[in-house]
């Protein structure tokens, strides 16, 4: 017989969203249980460095004036209004008081800042505004990848002291239904294989996604991963809340990934991947570059652009002469992510992976050759396509201005001497978006936009915000909307609770 539990408020699991769903509605008054699949809590955001957020302290005290309502106006102009505004709204208007609600809870914030700056003329949407919160690592470090898992620790420590009762390796697995329809408890497993049930009036799924099930991105994106995907695979997001949801009646909304780019296998490689990271040469496997290089630091629209590419693979390029510039000078396009010594710590991890670093087809990832025709056969370029392409772009180097995409000046660097250094760069994704329909209350509807009583959706799931693309010019969008969205379903569900409690079936 399954284990019976009883509370106001299920969550179930414990990353960003539920985390701070927990936290809300336990600061509601709720009884609170919170499933988790995993031995610990936070989920994809340890990955992380900080949310986006408008209007908060952090950006006062730096006076940067940074609105809600700009970031809510610039946010839909982006998308162009194929997305709810009144979900946007809520979650920009939420979003600066949460830093201050976070930083009540211990959290200190390094700086705020943008993802990048523009060199140049600001190409559309290039620059990213002052939003990006990033978080100080406790042990006082310079904050890199990683940086959000003091934050993911303190609302930890601030749902354990409200009492929220944590039950680890439990992922929930199917939600209860009543008689009138509304969802009033979780079926879940724990890790002896024992089934629990919990009762209660309101439930808010925060699973993240199903950017770890390879089978489910197929069917409904339609990319293979370790053939034209190498995304991140997070453990445990495996669609149980995606599912969960749709099971009871949940609306469906289109489901996408944040397209980025990076090397397959990319975290055992990361000083390859960084030193690549730069405004060289570019191309698909034709030879034919296919944008300005100075625009690869908004990694989503070359996400984008590798998705429409021959076989949805490019390839960067540089030469000795570039790699001497870069190891004396430094890059030419500072990474807040990679290390700072990327190329004095290149040369080590090049000749350690240059003969064993293949993607999942068994292609090699990098190659090293003297001439452009031996590294094209290398690594599957059209040696000839390569050539002509090369030698009219270092025509336009001479010249000083790139006739075919207005490449910033100062980076028209000839690819010329040997040896010559090439990478596969195929598309990447952080995870999967969207595919539960939601209101500005958090609360699932249906595909007739009914609501489903006591059901809440946070997070990725519900994030159905973007349209087609990741909106980098407002910079730790994900993150932010996690947060928010998952403190404002927390209190509507405190609330519902509370009135619940006085209903005398309840009693």
């Amino acid at each position: 017989m399954a284990q019976q539990l009883e509370c106001d408020v299920v969550v179930v699991a414990a990353g960003l969203s539920g985390l701070a769903a927990s936290v809300a509605a336990a600061e509601g008054g709720a009884r609170v249980i919170t499933l988790e699949k995993a031995s610990n809590t936070g989920g994809a955001a340890n990955m992380g460095m900080g949310p986006c957020a408008a209007g908060s302290p952090v950006q006062k005290a730096s006076m940067i004036e940074v609105t809600p309502g700009e970031l809510f106006r610039r946010h839909m102009f982006y998308t162009h209004y194929q997305v709810d505004p009144r979900l946007v709204r809520a979650y920009y208007f939420k979003s600066g008081d949460t830093i201050k609600w976070l930083q009540d809870m211990g959290v200190v914030f390094n700086s705020v800042r943008p993802a990048f700056r523009a060199r140049e003329r600001t190409r559309a949407y290039a620059d990213g505004e002052y939003t990006w919160h990033v978080v100080q690592p406790e042990d006082g470090s310079e904050p890199g990848p990683r940086a959000a898992t003091t934050m993911t620790k303190r609302m930890t420590e601030r749902a354990q002291d409200l009492g929220v009762e944590f039950l680890f390796e439990t992922p929930g697995k199917e939600l209860l239904v009543n008689d009138e329809g509304a969802v009033c408890g979780v079926k879940a497993v724990d890790k002896n294989g024992e089934e629990v049930e919990v009762s209660c009036p309101a439930v808010i799924v925060a699973t993240g996604g199903f950017g770890a099930n390879a089978k489910m991105i197929e069917e409904k994106i339609g990319l293979e991963w370790g053939k034209n995907l190498y995304s991140f695979a997070v453990p445990g997001m495996d669609g149980d809340g995606f599912n969960m949801c749709h099971a009871v009646g949940a609306g469906h909304t289109p489901v996408t990934m944040e397209m980025m780019y990076q090397l397959p296998d990319n975290m055992n490689h990361f000083y390859v991947e960084g030193a690549f990271r730069q405004p060289c040469y570019w191309c698909d496997r034709t030879g034919e570059r296919f944008m300005p290089e100075d625009d690869i630091y908004n990694t989503t629209f070359v996400g984008n652009a590798i998705n429409h590419l021959p076989g949805k693979v490019g390839f960067a390029i540089f030469d000795s002469k570039m790699l001497k510039h870069w190891k004396k000078d430094g890059p030419d396009i500072v990474s807040h992510v990679h290390p700072h010594d990327l190329y004095e710590g290149f040369e080590e991890q090049w000749q350690r992976d240059l003969d064993t670093y293949f993607d999942g087809a068994g292609n090699h990832v990098i190659a090293q050759a003297d001439t452009l025709e031996e590294l094209a056969e290398k690594i599957g370029i059209d040696p000839e396509g390569l050539a002509k392409n090369v030698a009219q772009y270092n025509e336009m180097c001479a010249e000083g201005f790139d006739t075919l995409f207005e490449k910033e000046r100062e980076f028209m660097l000839p690819l010329e001497s040997g040896p010559f250094y090439a990478c596969r760069q195929y598309m990447g994704a952080y995870g999967t978006l969207g595919g539960v329909l939601v209101n500005d209350r958090m609360e699932v509807m249906t595909d007739e936009h009914e609501v489903i009583d006591g059901l809440y959706c946070v997070g990725t799931d519900a994030c159905t915000i973007y349209g087609d693309s990741y909106n980098f010019a407002i910079p730790g969008n994900t993150m932010g909307f996690c947060l928010n969205s998952g403190r404002i379903a927390g209190e509507n569900a405190a609330e519902k609770s509370a009135d619940f409690s006085g209903d005398d079936e309840w009693d």
